[in-house]
């Protein structure tokens, strides 16, 4: 076992409604090339892929679910979207967002020698900026809190809030209504603004990429990087020990394309300072993105995508505790790469880009189970592959776990609702509380890595399931010294103040 940073030697790791059935992508892959008779080298050049890509998604070794890809392929193959899956609301939701990228890949771009110098120069600043940002989200996400009322800040963590975003306490997910909203939404501010390009590096001569997810896509791509269908919060309020939440729906880029961009202007201004020798911190008129974004609790200006954070507390019957740390590798993430984090922690999004998929995965619960099954289990992704929908009420996992919330081995509630300062990325932070022996029998052999990170143990001597004691030495020492991703921050922040009752909860 290695520590993660020799800063910290404390925390070790060890390396359905009626629809129009859609086809597994390789079968329709498959299918055309018959057709046609075709080659898959011929369909590779097709579709601007390697050949072995090619093979892979007709053998099924490699599943698709980047709506913009597969938008992508309909297009090149002229095929109607349905046949893939996809909606008309999630076309609707992706919009042109591919056209730009697309007519790149069939035409090329040209550049002289100087021009293309030119080119190389502003990506390897973006990536200088992006690197900056990645390295120093929390004391960045700390500058950003200034800009905002210290009546936002929640407690000592980089989050802001609205009262009418947080409970008193914890709420059951029991208590919690979820309704949903048909149609497309309003999106006053996408990350395509003139404010949003300058954070943007140059593509081609005098082009800038449209969007900021196009330059992470193209310029410094991380190993998990999809554009898929994801539950857009429009409002939340709370009341005695219930809640209420309305979502539509939308893209995980239309998050990123404000999110990071939002970051990588706060970088940049803080870069600049630092190469200057200033130390104070950017201000509101250095950052012309976040200005034009305004209110930053107005889910109807932008598209507020929250991911869903949760904190997962092992409960002894002797009354001691410990809780989950993860550690977000940066080169297999495409944000809060290099920090710490509670676990398991995931989008609030569905399995899949089919309809039946959205409404059938449009559950709190439901997503907290697919991301423990990932995170701590190994599992493969649940990712609606097939046409089908997930079986939760036959899953052995779903059900062990539901069973245990019944019968009081297990308690989930909601903290409520925050916004990390710096990107202005929102969280549904939560919890669970399980008792040891539930929890053993079921997460016994939690994996010591998964496809975002690795999870994080108190010692050389411990076992990641074991945990990092629920004390609040350990918490002030993460929140205080480590760099903690700020929804994490704030699972453990609202926990230790509500550790009673979380202990006692059933």
């Amino acid at each position: 076992m290695t520590a993660i940073s020799g800063s910290t030697p404390w925390l070790w790791t060890g390396a359905a409604e009626p629809h129009v059935e859609a086809q597994p992508i390789g079968t329709v892959l498959k299918e055309y090339r018959a057709a046609r008779r075709m080659t898959q080298a011929n369909l590779a050049e097709v579709l601007h892929v390697d050949q072995s890509y090619v093979s892979r998604i007709e053998r099924g070794a490699r599943m698709i679910r980047d709506v913009g890809f597969l938008l992508r392929i309909t297009e090149l193959l002229d095929i109607p979207p349905e046949q893939l899956g996809l909606s008309a609301d999630l076309i609707q939701a992706v919009g042109v967002r591919d056209a730009a990228d697309l007519k790149r890949r069939r035409d090329g771009d040209t550049a002289s020698d100087a021009q293309a110098s030119a080119i190389r120069a502003s990506q390897s600043e973006w990536r200088a900026v992006r690197q900056h940002l990645n390295r120093h989200r929390s004391e960045l996400a700390r500058d950003a809190l200034r800009l905002y009322g210290e009546d936002r800040r929640l407690g000592p963590t980089p989050l802001i809030t609205l009262p009418s975003w947080m409970p008193d306490g914890p709420v059951s997910l029991d208590n919690i209504a979820l309704t949903w909203v048909d149609g497309a939404q309003a999106l006053p501010v996408s990350g395509a603004e003139p404010e949003a390009l300058r954070a943007c590096p140059f593509r081609a001569p005098g082009q800038q990429y449209d969007r900021y997810t196009s330059a992470i896509r193209y310029v410094d791509p991380p190993a998990l990087f999809e554009n898929r269908p994801s539950y857009r919060l429009l409002d939340a309020s709370w009341g005695d020990d219930t809640g209420a939440m309305s979502f539509s729906l939308a893209t995980y880029f239309d998050k990123l394309d404000v999110s990071e961009t939002l970051g990588h202007e706060q970088a940049a201004a803080a870069l600049t300072r630092e190469r200057a020798g200033r130390k104070d911190a950017p201000g509101w008129a250095d950052l012309p993105f976040r200005a034009l974004v305004g209110d930053p609790f107005d889910c109807r200006r932008r598209a507020v995508i929250p991911a869903v954070t949760t904190l997962t507390i092992r409960r002894d019957h002797s009354g001691s505790a410990s809780f989950l740390l993860h550690w977000r590798d940066p080169a297999r993430v495409a944000t809060a790469g290099g920090m710490y984090d509670v676990i398991p922690a995931g989008e609030f999004q569905p399995s899949s880009v089919l309809a039946w998929h959205q409404s059938n995965d449009f559950d709190l619960w439901r997503n907290i189970v697919r991301e423990l099954s990932e995170e701590l289990l190994g599992a493969p992704e649940h990712d609606g592959s097939h046409s089908a929908q997930i079986d939760y009420a036959s899953w052995p996992l779903f059900r062990a776990l539901t069973q245990a919330r019944d019968e009081g081995g297990l308690y989930v509630g909601c903290f409520g609702i925050g916004l990390d300062a710096l990107t202005l990325a929102a969280t549904i932070l939560t919890v669970i509380v399980i008792d040891t022996d539930v929890f053993d029998e079921i997460f016994g052999d939690i994996v010591g890595e998964n496809s975002e990170g690795f999870t994080v143990a108190a010692g050389a001597d411990r076992r990641s399931a074991e945990g990092i004691p629920f004390v609040e030495d350990n918490i002030q020492r993460l929140l205080a010294t480590e760099p903690m991703a700020s929804p994490g921050a704030a699972c453990l922040y609202l926990a230790l103040k509500h550790r009673r009752c979380l202990l006692n909860a059933s």
